[in-house]
């Protein structure tokens, strides 16, 4: 969800250099089951825009009118929303308005942050109540233990009726595509409306342009000899080059690097021969490694077109990072319903 928080503060930061004024809704608590989870925030801009969503659009207009005081006031307040009475959503939400000012210095050391990919602490301090004003609002904690508020006046409470909501939020999903062909720039397009973070490596034989992959954040031609791959703990790699030379270069140099996730195109057969000749580059080849080999890339959804291929690899890809057994929504919701 950082890739939200950030499109929250650019926006919030557009709107004061416009002279609007802005609040953040977090649900910080939830009661039943919601279509949304705790953590998850909509920025709400004085002339009524918003950003973000705090459920599948069921509450969003009900967050927007109670604001209003917030915006009068400037004072934050915590509202309910309660769906155990309508139709969609079955919980009562617990949700922080909280006026929402951005200084230079938090907007310097966010994009800190996000350059260097490091993870960020955000604690929201609230009261289990249902339109109450208070002492109430978020800090936020960097690497280098470094805090910021939205409201100067805001201190963090240490009373028995206040609570607090933790969140630590990762970087955002970095996807590396090895490849520059028609169906690396359909699966950089769907990763980049996921809000993942898009790094493009193409042959020097046929270099590529930012304005070939829109929406990723580098291109570059390298070759698998001289190329220095930067993985993190949150970094995905997909080997698109249609090269079976280039895929096995590939996979000797990313092997010691162990991301979680290496999706190849090519059949099954090409993807055994694949593994096979690995074992005579890489004398101790772990089994660990070899699991992370997904070939071919993507979940049997009876994908045909680049896009649907994309749509396939991209869901592979969040089922392995959300450790998450694939199944349809269905068939899960009855499994839960009969093991309660």
């Amino acid at each position: 969800m950082t890739h939200e928080f950030k499109n929250i503060v650019y926006k919030a930061k557009v709107n004061q250099q416009n002279g609007l004024k802005n609040v953040l809704a977090t649900v910080v608590f939830l009661e039943g089951s919601s279509y949304r989870k705790p953590g998850v925030r909509m920025l709400i801009s004085e002339n009524g825009s918003m950003v973000g969503a705090v459920s599948g659009g069921c509450v969003e207009n009900e967050v927007k009118r109670r604001a209003q005081s917030v915006f009068r006031d400037d004072k934050p307040k915590i509202m309910t929303y309660d769906g155990r009475y309508r139709l969609g959503c079955e919980g009562l939400l617990y949700i922080l308005i909280e006026p929402f000012y951005i200084t230079d210095s938090f907007f310097k050391a966010f994009q800190t942050q996000l350059e260097y990919r490091n993870t960020f602490k955000i604690d929201s301090y609230f009261k289990k109540e249902d339109d109450v004003f208070g002492d109430f609002g978020t800090i936020i904690q960097f690497n280098d233990n470094s805090k910021f508020m939205f409201r100067e006046t805001f201190k963090s409470q240490d009373s028995k009726t206040i609570q607090v909501f933790s969140q630590e939020l990762k970087p955002s999903l970095r996807l590396l595509i090895i490849g520059g062909e028609h169906d690396a720039v359909k699966l950089c397009t769907i990763a980049n409306s996921l809000g993942w973070e898009i790094d493009i490596i193409t042959s020097i034989k046929d270099p590529k342009s930012l304005s070939d992959f829109p929406g990723a954040k580098s291109v570059t031609a390298q070759t698998p000899e001289i190329v220095d791959l930067k993985i993190d703990n949150e970094t995905v790699v997909v080997l698109m080059t249609h090269n079976y030379v280039l895929d096995l270069k590939y996979l000797i140099k990313l092997e010691p690097l162990q991301p979680k996730y290496i999706g190849i195109i090519g059949s099954s057969k090409r993807r055994n021969q694949l593994q096979n000749e690995l074992l005579n580059y890489v004398s101790e080849l772990s089994e660990e490694f070899l699991e992370t080999i997904h070939s071919p890339a993507g979940l049997h959804i009876g994908a045909i077109t680049p896009e649907e291929i994309a749509l396939s690899i991209v869901a592979e890809i969040l089922a392995i990072v959300r450790r998450t057994e694939v199944m349809s929504l269905s068939v899960f919701a009855n499994k839960t319903q009969k093991q309660k």
